[in-house]
Order: C-alpha cells, then structure tokens, then sequence
C-alpha cells in the first residue's frame, strides 16, 4: 500500500476556511494503478507569550477501473491559541462515478462537516447529477458538472434550535493545465443556490499551482476563495479566503 501513498508536507496556512471541499484537486490519473491516495499530519505546540495548539490531518484515497470511480476525503483542522479556537473544523466527503460515455460520467456523492467558526454544528449534504468531459487533450482538461443536492444544516451551540433543511444546486466548471513537464495548474469554481431562492447561494474557487523542482519535489501554492450571502450569523464574515504554500513530495 505504501507504493499508493503521496504525502504533503509544509503547508502554511495564512487564512482558514472550510465551506466547499475540491474534490477536483484530490482526483489523481490513475493509470494502470487502480488505487492512489495521499495522507498528512501536521502537530504543532509552541509556548511564548502564549500556548499555541495545532493538529491538521488530511488524507484521500481513491480507486478507479476506468468505469468505476470512488473517492474518500478526510480533512480536519484544529488551531488554538490559549482556550481560544482559531480554526476548528472538519470534513469528511465520498463520491463515486459511473462512466455512461467517453464525455459523460454521472456522479453521486455524500458529505458531513463542521466548522466552529463558522458556527456550523453539522453540515450534512447529499447529491447526484451528470459530469461532463470538455476537452479530450490529456494536458488541456476541462469539466462542468450540473448536480442537484439535500442540504440539512444545524447551528452550533451558540445558536441553540437552529435547523434549516434545503434543496440546492451545485454547479462546478474544473480545469487542468499542464503547459510544461514541470508546471500544472488546476482550478475549480462551485456555484451553489438553493432552488427555491436563488439570492441565497454560496460561490466557491480553488486553484493550485504546482511547481516542479525535482522528479519527486514540486513547490506548491494555493488559493481558496469562498462566499456564502447568507452565513449562519450576521458575526460570520460573507467572504473568506485561504492562502496556503509548500512542498510536495511523492514516492
């Protein structure tokens, strides 16, 4: 199993979000290998004028036949300086999809999350709907994906009673651009409204740019930006967003 694992080292975080994951930039070409995924772990405890806590754990793993997809997400993040949570939040997403054609794959997927700061107690999701292939040339990839998806949201203790249940739809438009053998650039961007008010909606983008320097060793930057025009409480910002940069090393 170890010849399947990539690990992802020296991701600093500037600003901290989780609303939307891309699951775009955890799918991997596969090749003849049906099962590829990825792990890390990041602890952190630094004492000066104050205790700072962190532990990031990310992992995916995927197993793809060319006719069978499934992909498993795991991503959680804790910050805290004293008693005082920075960052608190997690997720966990699975999907599969099946290939109807050499353009059309249809997908389902299922998801559970929180984030503190965002006073999100539970997050849960549920969704189906077609993806389709843009472009056929293996260093030009394009995507668009039209889904329908269950919303069921329930607020943190700090907002005692708050459960609201709805029907939302989730379109994404996905690329991956390999100019040369040693850069890849990948970005997706999510446009979710709920159907029956298309005022309330969220907006997300990721894009990663990775820079090659050896066969194993590429350096890597990236952006997540996210909107949400009605948050759970007026405290939680409408726009936030992620900077993040570090290596990759891959064996």
């Amino acid at each position: 199993m170890m010849n399947y694992l990539k690990i992802f080292f020296l991701l600093i975080p500037f600003f901290s979000f989780s609303q939307v994951i891309n699951v775009e930039s955890m799918r991997r070409p596969s090749d003849s290998t049906k099962w590829t995924g990825s792990v890390s772990l990041d602890v952190s405890l630094i004492r000066n004028t104050n205790d700072i806590f962190r532990i990031a754990n990310k992992a995916h793993i995927q197993y793809d036949n060319d006719i069978n997809f499934w992909l498993f997400v795991n991503d959680l993040n804790l910050q805290k300086i004293e008693d005082n949570s920075l960052v608190n939040r997690g997720t966990q997403h699975l999907r599969y999809n099946r290939k109807i054609s050499e353009k059309t794959k249809w997908e389902v997927f299922a998801q559970g999350q929180y984030d503190a700061i965002s006073e999100i107690g539970f997050r849960g999701l549920v969704g189906t709907g077609p993806r389709f292939k843009l472009s056929k040339n293996d260093n030009y990839r394009f995507y668009l994906g039209t889904l329908m998806m269950y919303e069921y949201e329930k607020a943190s203790n700090a907002i005692p009673d708050r459960i609201q249940e709805d029907i939302r739809g989730s379109a994404y438009l996905s690329f991956s651009l390999y100019p040369t053998e040693t850069i890849t650039i990948i970005s997706t961007s999510y446009y979710q409204p709920r159907i029956d008010a298309f005022r309330d909606y969220r907006f997300s983008s990721n894009t990663s740019l990775l820079f090659r320097i050896f066969e194993d060793l590429a350096f890597k930057v990236n952006f997540n930006f996210f909107h949400d025009a009605f948050p759970v409480t007026s405290a939680v910002p409408e726009t936030q967003f992620e900077l993040t940069n570090g290596l990759l090393y891959t064996f």
